[in-house]
């Protein structure tokens, strides 16, 4: 039996309500969250997501975070999880498009979204 819009409305704004902080991933985060960024300087860290009401089925970021990226690095996924360090993983996604990073620079998260289909 298929869910209706309401019934994944209520479960994406609870995920919504727990999934608070993003990361950065250099391959798919898989159920784990494996190959978060690290290093840098300044270092790189989680940052903090918000989100609109779910509507259609669909999550949408409301914030754009602002990371910072070591050089050397190739960006492809990010990742939500609970808490800024630790903490529990709850899902990722593929970027629009890979970013690489010959040098230590900035990526903005400007879009994120998670659905239920």
């Amino acid at each position: 039996m298929p869910l209706t819009n309401a019934a994944k409305n209520l479960m994406l704004d609870e995920l919504g309500s727990v999934a608070v902080f993003a990361s950065l991933h250099t391959a798919d985060p898989g159920t784990t969250g494996a190959a978060e960024v690290s290093g840098g300087s300044p270092a790189y860290a989680r940052k903090a997501i918000t989100w609109n009401a779910a509507a259609g089925g669909n999550l949408d970021s409301s914030n754009a975070p602002v990371f910072d990226v070591p050089g050397g690095t190739t960006v492809t996924h990010f990742g939500l999880w609970s808490a800024a360090s630790g903490g529990t993983f709850y899902s990722g996604g593929q970027l629009s498009a890979n970013e690489t990073f010959t040098a230590q620079g900035q990526y903005t998260l400007t879009d994120a979204d998670v659905n239920l289909t």
